[in-house]
């Protein structure tokens, strides 16, 4: 508590080596609140700044903390191949009105080696017709890979946009199962 005995927004934060790069985590004490592709230092140190606006609190890096520890477990066992869905405490804090409903909508009717196109995941919600406004929801997923809008896919067979950049897209649909592997 603050010394106006307010509770305190704790944010904490670690970078975590993957299959696909750097992802940074952020957890609060309600549950992960934010993963970042390609974690470089310039791109940490953007997110970490909005996440701090966004939060209202700065965040800490403690790659050791009990708020991230079974994040950093089940991510290093999904990109192992040892585990195919998450169960993990979420903050859904950075996300509201429809995107968070698609989202939810995603993160529990679409499973590991699946995949659904915009427009279906759009009727799923109720709004059929919305398969754009759903492909902006998956952009603005603050939890990717953990709410797996990879899995999101065109009705007629491409790949779509991928916020983490399409060979991410690629490599995490393959560790699925769902796309081949790359050769090279």
């Amino acid at each position: 508590m603050d010394s106006e005995g307010r509770y305190e927004q704790r944010v904490v934060w670690a970078v975590v080596d993957t299959g696909i790069g750097p992802l940074l985590l952020a957890a609060t004490g309600q549950g992960l609140v934010n993963v970042v592709f390609h974690a470089t230092a310039e791109v940490r140190d953007r997110a970490l700044e909005r996440l701090a606006s966004r939060l209202g609190a700065e965040p800490v890096e403690e790659p050791g903390s009990p708020l991230l520890a079974e994040a950093i477990r089940q991510l290093d066992a999904y990109f192992a191949g040892e585990r195919h869905s998450f169960e993990l405490p979420l903050d859904w804090s950075l996300i509201s009105g429809f995107n968070r409903e698609v989202l939810r909508e995603l993160a529990t009717t679409v499973p590991f080696g699946t995949v659904v196109g915009y427009g279906d995941l759009a009727g799923r919600v109720g709004q059929p017709g919305a398969a754009q406004a759903v492909g902006m929801a998956m952009g603005a997923n603050p939890l990717p890979v953990v709410v797996p809008c990879h899995r999101v896919v065109e009705s007629g067979g491409g790949i779509g946009g991928f916020g983490g950049g399409l060979e991410t897209k690629r490599r995490l649909l393959a560790l699925e199962g769902v796309l081949p592997e790359p050769l090279f």
